[in-house]
């Protein structure tokens, strides 16, 4: 094995090895997930290469070096003030879902006048429309971090593969006997994985077009999935109550977790594959080892349905928005709730993090987004001109723009 360089990943932290093994280029991840500006670099090192092999003394200082501008990024002090930028009339009829690829540079939106739209960030146009489906677009997805290709699931039941520069299909997985509404790329890119509310989860080849697996046990819609980071887990959450962790190499079902006891509305694995969190439609959330299967917390408080819930990239906090008009901030060690995020008006479908952690956006039917200090629960700012329901709110990579979704069929892209 031969180390042929690094690469830098600010969101979570860590350091990419790119290295040579019997004539192929491979790459393997160094996480540093709870780094802070006040870790001892020379003890980070000397951790390092007690495990990674690759990391020789000639190498120290370089790693060093990396682990330094990591902490430099995460003391940069984040003030940012959003202004808005811009209002896209994106579609004739509702939105369902906006998305953006890795860098940031372009957003997919997805609509019931089954399209989905290709969008430059930067200045607001409309680069392509993906056309084909015959009903409604619902689930979309770029297959980041390469963002060559984009993925539409449909009411049609159906699933198409476009190609991102071009706007062409390449091909539409088919096999589903009743709507799709949520999918996924692995992070390979090799792989697409579809949810359906004819109760199954299917995986696709992204080469060939082919049906991979069907992954049956469900006995009501498939509401929502999520790969692991390394690609190897799929689960998935349901109307029945139930979440299902897969094994994506031969499509078997590893655990099933049971305790909701109501319809699932999210799941997500941690960055390190750990945990599962999920949120349920009972007013909880819980945590899952996803090794054992066992639930490890029931994270409580909201007085009305869960309709969604993350992690943040590090794994270390949970977010958890709710129709009760309240989010709220949790440990995922200690299972505390630290923050209530109240402020909203009206019921809030979605949550995320920040990339750097330390802010939560919020999507709420009052038409608003809200920005929130993750540390004192404090709002930050509230993002209003949207004349009806938010259902979709993201960040880009770097933190520093918002696109919102609106049932006022605009996205607002925000700086």
């Amino acid at each position: 094995m031969k180390l042929k360089r690094f690469f830098l990943r600010y969101y979570p932290p860590g350091i990419i090895l790119e290295f040579e093994k019997g004539g192929y280029l491979r790459t393997k991840s160094i996480d540093l997930l709870d780094l802070t500006p006040e870790t001892n670099p020379d003890e980070l090192v000397a951790e390092i290469r007690q495990s990674e092999p690759l990391i020789t003394e000639s190498r120290a200082d370089q790693v060093k070096q990396l682990i330094f501008r990591l902490q430099q990024k995460q003391g940069q002090q984040d003030h940012h003030r959003f202004c808005f930028f811009k209002e896209l009339k994106a579609h004739i009829l509702p939105l369902t879902n906006v998305a953006f690829d890795k860098s940031g540079s372009r957003f997919i939106t997805g609509s019931y006048d089954r399209t989905c739209r290709v969008w430059d960030t930067a200045s607001g146009t409309e680069l392509h429309t993906l056309e084909g489906h015959r009903n409604v677009v619902y689930a979309i997805a770029f297959n980041n971090p390469y963002g060559d290709k984009i993925a539409t699931g449909s009411f049609d039941k159906t699933c198409k593969l476009w190609c991102a520069e071009t706007g062409k299909c390449f091909h539409t997985f088919r096999g589903h006997i009743a709507e799709i509404v949520c999918l996924a790329f692995n992070p390979q890119s090799t792989l697409v994985a579809t949810g359906s509310m004819d109760t199954t989860a299917k995986l696709w080849d992204v080469e060939t077009g082919e049906e991979v697996a069907t992954l049956t046990g469900h006995t009501a819609e498939v509401l929502s999935l999520c790969f692991n980071t390394v690609g190897s887990q799929l689960v998935t959450g349901s109307f029945d109550h139930t979440v299902a962790i897969w094994d994506v190499a031969s499509g078997r079902r590893v655990h099933t977790l049971i305790g909701h006891r109501g319809e699932i509305s999210n799941v997500q694995f941690n960055w390190d594959c750990s945990l599962i969190v999920t949120g349920s439609m009972d007013k909880t959330c819980k945590l899952w080892e996803t090794v054992s299967g066992k639930c490890v917390a029931t994270l409580v408080g909201h007085k009305e349905e869960v309709l969604d819930v993350c992690f943040d990239l590090s794994g270390q906090t949970i977010a958890t928005a709710s129709a009760d008009g309240t989010a709220r901030v949790f440990s995922a060690t200690t299972h505390e709730c630290l923050v209530t995020l109240e402020g909203h008006d009206g019921e809030i479908s979605k949550i995320c993090f920040s990339p750097q952690g330390n802010r939560v956006l919020t999507a709420s039917s009052d038409k608003t987004a809200r920005l929130w200090d993750v540390q004192s629960g404090v709002c930050l700012q509230v993002l209003e001109g949207h004349t009806d329901e938010i259902f979709s709110c993201v960040f880009n990579y770097e933190g520093d723009t918002i696109i919102t979704g609106s049932k006022d069929n605009t996205c607002r892209i925000w700086y």
